[in-house]
């Protein structure tokens, strides 16, 4: 077999073999598309790449020989790697300790925190053997080593189950203080995304120089049905108060 022939075969193997792989993690992510999953394949997929190319070397008199000499050499040639590519092997390891403890997962919205400054936010599509794939709001991605998604500070709305969000509005100190707060937990409980039962009361935040705040806690099961729910529950408020004779101050000014 000529020397061209056992390239194109070593490579048709190893493209068939990591597109096997690849079919595999796609039917298992189908029913579970973690985080873990992903980084198992990138692994997979590099170990089987150094494996054939290793073998590939075996094939040529040329190159058998310093293939031997670099495997005898190992402990030599990973003290060097190592060295060379501490940032790498970091991000590597990052990677297993992000797949193994799974603070965020595929598809869910995170914040990554670094410093005090906001890395990044959005929506995670992928991670590598190398980093997070995270795509922002405004439609732009953001590759993320692992090294540094491994020390940052990951707010996760999807890590627990249901997702709560603090709603407020102001009434006029003429306004009817039991109603507006009957009147408040009533639509919150009614709005069709919220978790919401007689349990979460309404309470009154504060005194303001235009009226009385009223607090409560909408809870859905995502963030997703948090906006929405939120946003249809603003809209409810101003109208069911406005129908029930219920003040919401707001300031004015005359220009003379």
């Amino acid at each position: 077999m000529s020397g061209l022939l056992k390239v194109a075969v070593f490579i048709g193997v190893e493209l068939v073999f990591n597109r096997l792989v690849d079919l595999v993690f796609l039917f298992m992510s189908r029913k579970h598309n973690s985080v873990h999953l992903r980084f198992t394949k990138s692994v997979i997929n590099v170990i089987i790449t150094v494996i054939l190319c290793y073998s590939l070397l075996q094939q040529f008199e040329v190159t058998r020989d310093i293939s031997k000499a670099l495997l005898q050499s190992g402990s030599l040639m990973v003290a060097i790697a190592t060295f060379a590519a501490q940032q790498a092997l970091g991000n590597v390891i990052s990677g297993i300790s992000l797949s193994m403890s799974r603070p965020y997962n595929v598809d869910e919205k995170i914040r990554v925190v670094q410093g005090g400054s906001v890395i990044a936010e959005g929506i995670v599509k992928d991670i590598t053997i190398r980093h997070t794939i995270i795509r922002q709001f405004n439609g732009e991605c953001c590759i993320v080593p692992n090294s540094v998604m491994d020390a940052a500070v990951i707010t996760n709305t999807n890590f627990i189950e249901n997702v709560g969000n603090f709603m407020e509005i102001e009434i006029g100190y003429d306004a009817d203080i039991d109603k507006a707060m009957h009147e408040m937990q009533r639509i919150c409980i009614e709005n069709e995304l919220t978790l919401n039962t007689e349990e979460n009361k309404v309470f009154i935040k504060a005194y303001t120089s235009n009226g009385i705040i009223l607090k409560t806690t909408v809870w859905t099961k995502n963030l997703d049905d948090s906006f929405q729910a939120c946003s249809d529950i603003r809209i409810a408020l101003v109208k069911g108060f406005r129908e029930h004779n219920i003040t919401i101050p707001y300031q004015t000014v005359t220009i003379n």
